[in-house]
């Protein structure tokens, strides 16, 4: 296992402390959250730019990250639903998204040239959406900034998941128009 994916199982790793902290009756636990939540980003953002930087982009990781974004994008959404911090209608269109994905993702991957469907830039800017919309909630920025943020993020994740079905048709149909 290489250092890229190390940092993506730890990132696996810290989502459950996240929930935990998140929920614990300790005194300042949001703080802590989003402390952790923030190291969770920082190694989203290190394992990426390290793999790719000293080529050290390996199949597991194209299979890990995604897998360790989902994991941290469920967490704190569901955290979030249940302290009614964001509404669950926000929730099923990640959720449809991201299974979506995950679904051709694991076709591409079980197909004949074992492609697993990697990242693209919509995808991460998506992603980073995310993060800044929901560190606006953590930080208490006004109700209607957070609110916004949460809907760019689910537009810019509507515009990914089509930019991802595009890839994904393509693959698909490569054969077909190259006869």
């Amino acid at each position: 296992m290489n250092f890229p994916n190390l940092l993506t199982t730890i990132r696996i790793i810290l989502v459950p402390l996240f929930i935990y902290i998140f929920f614990s009756p300790m005194k300042n636990n949001i703080l802590y959250g989003t402390i952790i939540l923030f190291i969770i980003g920082l190694t989203d953002i290190l394992d990426g730019y390290i793999a790719r930087k000293y080529n050290m982009i390996t199949k597991l990781g194209t299979i890990l990250d995604p897998i360790a974004d989902k994991i941290t994008i469920f967490g704190v959404i569901i955290s979030f639903i249940h302290v009614d911090l964001i509404p669950y209608e926000v929730f099923i269109i990640l959720f449809v998204k991201e299974i979506s994905l995950a679904l051709c993702g694991l076709l591409m991957y079980y197909s004949k040239e074992s492609q697993p469907l990697s990242a693209n830039k919509f995808g991460k800017i998506a992603t980073f959406s995310f993060y800044v919309a929901v560190f606006s909630i953590l930080f208490d920025f006004p109700q209607i900034v957070s609110q916004g943020l949460i809907g760019l993020t689910v537009v810019l994740n509507i515009f990914a998941f089509f930019s991802y079905f595009t890839i994904i048709y393509t693959y698909y149909n490569k054969d077909y128009h190259a006869n």
